[in-house]
């Protein structure tokens, strides 16, 4: 069965541009996997961690036929593959690369690994500005919202604090 997924990307250590987009064409050669749509980078401020530098954000939405955990362990080869040591030997520190699996389809899916859709999503504006320029109809399995209507709540929220 084909779904939706979207993927959230980052990097902020080296050629952050090159590192993304070499992680996005690695993805594209995935069996089982066809991105649809790669959002405009975004430069962002770290969130959470140690002092770093800013990072270079972004949004994917590909087509897969892969279950949940298959599509996390090749984004993690993806990472180790550009440098990315897991676990990270500091917690939200400075990386290679981040890919980090957001949604897929309607799913709602825990083990140890893996909480789909990804538990603060709907708080990060860092993935909701990019994954609302490629898809802001996208459905929230739980909140029951669509991206946009989560971009706008998480700007209300940010305003009010």
């Amino acid at each position: 069965m084909t779904q939706l997924a979207a993927v959230a990307f980052g990097s902020n250590l080296g050629e952050r541009r090159e590192c993304l987009e070499s992680a996005i064409a690695c993805l594209d050669t995935v069996p089982g996997v066809e991105v649809l749509r790669v959002s405009s980078f975004l430069e962002t401020a770290p969130v959470g961690g140690p002092p770093q530098g800013a990072f270079l954000n972004g949004a994917l939405l590909l087509e897969t036929t892969l279950e949940p955990e298959v599509l996390l362990a090749r984004l993690h080869e993806i990472e180790r593959a550009h440098g990315r040591e897991r676990p990270d030997p500091i917690r939200n520190g400075p990386r290679t690369l981040d890919l980090d699996l957001l949604l897929m389809g309607e799913l709602v899916f825990s083990s140890e690994h893996l909480e789909l859709p990804h538990p603060r999503m709907h708080e990060r504006l860092f993935v909701l500005d990019p994954l609302v320029e490629i898809a802001p109809e996208l459905g929230h399995p739980v909140l029951h919202r669509t991206i946009a209507e989560l971009r706008r709540a998480c700007l209300a929220a940010e305003s009010d604090s």
